[in-house]
């Protein structure tokens, strides 16, 4: 079989581990965070679980496994539920992009302990995961930062709620398609492709300094 087309199987393979994994991971933190601030409208509809099923899209799906980036299903939320509906809304919509940040922040240590095992015992076992560990940190970095642009109906315009008067959001919110549509035209002809580059590296380097104590120990044991 030819070695590039093998090559681009395995590199699907592994991205649709990411879609098993970080996206209904994603969508269970927004769900899990509604449901503990008093808005059970995902868990009434069988949403709160990590059940892959439960929350992909199937276009957003196989874009996902053929470029590495997609979407899936969003989670139903019900801001008049919470006490503080402004609150509950930037905080539950903040949940997935910090619960990939953190299946990053887990990957990376995989990432390092198994580069550790390549170095004393190289092959082709730790070489993969290696490749693995590293895919599953891109992915996930890629999915927390897209989804914390600022721009509706993307997880960031929630959070932006914060920091805006509710009259000047809900304006903005009218013209929820535009903007999109905008965004997505800036996406296709590589607009945003620097500024999430460097925020893509910015939380890589975080990362990486938070499991600096792997480094050190290595270092210290070697």
């Amino acid at each position: 079989m030819n070695t590039y087309l093998i090559q681009n199987i395995y590199r699907y393979l592994i991205y649709g581990v990411a879609l098993l994994t970080a996206l209904p991971f994603h969508e269970f933190a927004h769900a899990w965070a509604a449901d503990r601030l008093g808005d059970h409208t995902a868990r009434y509809q069988g949403r709160l679980t990590l059940n892959p099923l439960r929350h992909l899209d199937p276009m957003g799906s196989i874009l996902m496994i053929v470029c590495g980036i997609g979407w899936a299903r969003p989670v139903p939320i019900n801001p008049y539920n919470f006490r503080n509906p402004k609150a509950g809304m930037a905080i539950s919509s903040a949940a997935g992009p910090l619960a990939n940040l953190l299946y990053a922040f887990v990957a990376m240590i995989g990432l390092k302990l198994s580069s550790i095992a390549g170095f004393y015992a190289g092959g082709y076992f730790t070489d993969n995961l290696v490749y693995i560990f590293s895919t599953l940190v891109s992915v996930n970095i890629g999915l927390a930062v897209f989804n914390l642009i600022p721009v509706p109906p993307l997880d960031g315009s929630r959070v932006l709620t914060l920091f805006l008067p509710e009259r000047t959001y809900f304006q903005i919110m009218r013209y929820e398609r535009m903007i999109m549509l905008v965004m997505m035209a800036a996406i296709f002809f590589g607009a945003l492709d620097r500024p999430l580059a460097i925020c893509r590296s910015y939380a890589f380097d975080a990362l990486d300094f938070l499991t600096g104590w792997i480094d050190i120990l290595w270092r210290l044991i070697g």
